[in-house]
């Protein structure tokens, strides 16, 4: 009799993984960055406070890309903790780099699933802040399914968010902009700090301007920002 098969998830991923090819200073990030500042999934519920060594606003970024935003906000935050959560090896590596030689001691990283990481690592109510800047917008209409904003991954986040937190969304694609916008609008609990598609909210003060955004805004782009709170 064939022993049985381990089960596999069905869900749609909002990532596709890419083999990357990564730096010395990447390479070097993860051999020895990962075991000052990594976090595992398979650790279970994180004790944010045992893990930094102090109590602070608890913020995570997901998909931090090389990790130029996340490590501004730690940097000008020092009394709060930051979480990152990336799938991409090499924008992992980079980070990690960084924090190695920055100084910077309130960033730690999930090189992981950040859905499998908030459904099993993040106690409800324990959150301040959620940002997710620049998702992947899955342009073709048969990919859409695969956007990371929808009305489970956001009745996750609501869980996660103490009340008054808040969750932070920015992307340039105008149809994802509508998308995000509709999601959270029909999300109970979730309340709007402002803003509609013809006049969008202005970029917070804490998210810093990519290189990216700033070429696309000197070319017209638009860039929506949402804000969201947890009642």
């Amino acid at each position: 009799m064939p022993s049985p098969q381990p089960a596999i998830s069905r869900r749609i991923r909002s990532f596709v993984m890419r083999a990357g090819r990564m730096t010395p200073g990447q390479e070097r990030g993860w051999r020895e960055g990962l075991p000052r500042f990594g976090l595992h999934l398979e650790d279970g519920l994180l004790d944010w406070d045992s893990r930094f060594g102090f109590a602070g606003r608890r913020v995570i970024e997901i998909g931090f890309g090389m990790g130029d935003s996340l490590l501004y906000m730690a940097a000008a935050d020092p009394e709060a903790q930051f979480v990152g959560i990336e799938v991409h090896r090499p924008g992992v590596g980079r980070l990690l780099s960084q924090l190695m030689v920055s100084g910077c001691h309130n960033v730690r990283v999930y090189a992981d699933d950040a859905v499998e990481v908030l459904a099993r690592c993040m106690a409800p109510g324990s959150i301040d802040a959620i940002h997710i800047f620049f998702p992947d917008p899955w342009h073709k209409k048969r990919h859409h399914k695969r956007r990371l904003i929808q009305p489970h991954f956001i009745d996750l986040v609501k869980r996660l968010l103490r009340p008054g937190a808040y969750l932070h969304l920015a992307t340039d694609w105008e149809p994802y902009a509508e998308h995000m916008l509709a999601v959270l609008d029909a999300t109970p609990e979730m309340s709007s700090a402002g803003g509609t598609m013809s006049a969008p909210l202005p970029r917070p003060a804490y998210r810093p301007l990519t290189k990216f955004e700033a070429r696309g805004e000197r070319l017209g782009h638009g860039v929506w920002d949402w804000v969201y709170y947890r009642g």
